[in-house]
């Protein structure tokens, strides 16, 4: 009976940690998180029971795979307390962040940092923890924007905000864009593929056919076709990060080949993507075929049916 209650006092506590990008520094680091989180519930008498780490996470999702799984297990009761270094390890966006605490607090699942005064568990503790969930996703945001201010000074200096540049182009030191006169003449030839062949999978197919791969060395597919085909920045048309301006040295393909690409990749789209309506005439064409082909086995079954009659019925929503 006595090592019933001992047992029912033991608080059973799970660590969580979290780095945004794989070579993540200084106190950020995973190791880093679980030591200080170990050692918190080590002062505390709780035992460490679980062990979570997203690795180049983003945290302004909850789609992590170890952050799912914690959930899981907290449903389960596997433990009464998460653990985490700081709250922007555990979670970025507030919203996120407000459910997930009232989710935890349902399942009687407590949240603690080991660097903030943020104990769910009481009415304060929950205070304080949605006052630093505002300030977690002000950061998110402000990060966000930085972010974006930069892409765009770089954008604007018509330099490549990103380290893969497209089919047909290398950066050089400067981060500016240079034309790769080996690949593209492979991003010419597919426009030429396109236009003889009229189908994004048989240039995909050909081109996977002799051993060609595509910039990150992977096999050709329509997709793949497709991102080159629509790709306006071979026409010299430079749109990157809010930047929308034309560039003449960047160009590969001249205009008319572009627009007849376009032409043919867009021919059976419609208004709003869809197809268009099939002509009337075709329409009854395609039908009178249809009936057609089936008469013979409808008579074997001695099935009887008014072929115009099914006709003019069609023609009536044509």
């Amino acid at each position: 009976m006595n090592e019933d209650k001992l047992e029912e006092k033991v608080t059973f506590a799970a660590i969580y940690a979290r780095t945004s990008s794989p070579n993540q520094r200084f106190n950020y680091s995973i190791k880093e998180q679980v030591y200080q989180c170990w050692n918190f519930c080590r002062q505390r008498g709780w035992v460490v029971k679980y062990v979570f780490v997203d690795e180049a996470q983003s945290g302004g999702t909850v789609e992590r795979p170890k952050f799912q799984l914690m959930l899981h297990k907290a449903k389960e009761g596997e433990f009464n307390v998460i653990v985490f270094w700081k709250l922007d390890r555990f979670c970025r966006s507030l919203v996120d962040l407000v459910n997930v605490e009232k989710m935890l607090r349902w399942w009687n699942v407590g949240l603690c940092s080991v660097t903030e005064f943020i104990d769910t568990t009481t009415p304060v503790g929950r205070f304080n923890f949605r006052n630093l969930a505002s300030v977690a996703e002000l950061e998110r945001e402000l990060i966000g924007e930085r972010a974006r201010l930069g892409l765009y000074a770089l954008a604007r200096e018509g330099k490549w905000p990103n380290p893969h540049p497209p089919l047909g182009y290398d950066r050089d030191a400067n981060g500016r864009l240079v034309i790769d006169q080996v690949e593209a003449e492979l991003v010419k030839r597919i426009f030429q593929l396109y236009l003889d062949h009229k189908s994004m999978s048989h240039v995909a197919y050909l081109l996977n056919k002799e051993g060609i791969s595509t910039k990150r060395g992977k096999i050709w597919n329509a997709r793949a076709v497709k991102d080159v085909l629509a790709n306006t920045l071979y026409i010299g048309d430079y749109k990157v990060a809010g930047v929308n301006i034309h560039v003449e040295d960047y160009r590969i393909i001249d205009d008319a080949t572009f627009q007849a690409a376009q032409r043919l990749r867009t021919r059976f789209t419609f208004k709003e993507g869809k197809r268009p309506p099939m002509a009337p005439a075709r329409k009854m064409a395609q039908l009178e075929k249809i009936i057609s082909r089936y008469r013979e086995i409808l008579r074997k079954y001695n099935i009887a049916f008014d072929a115009q009659e099914v006709i003019i019925g069609c023609q009536t929503q044509v």
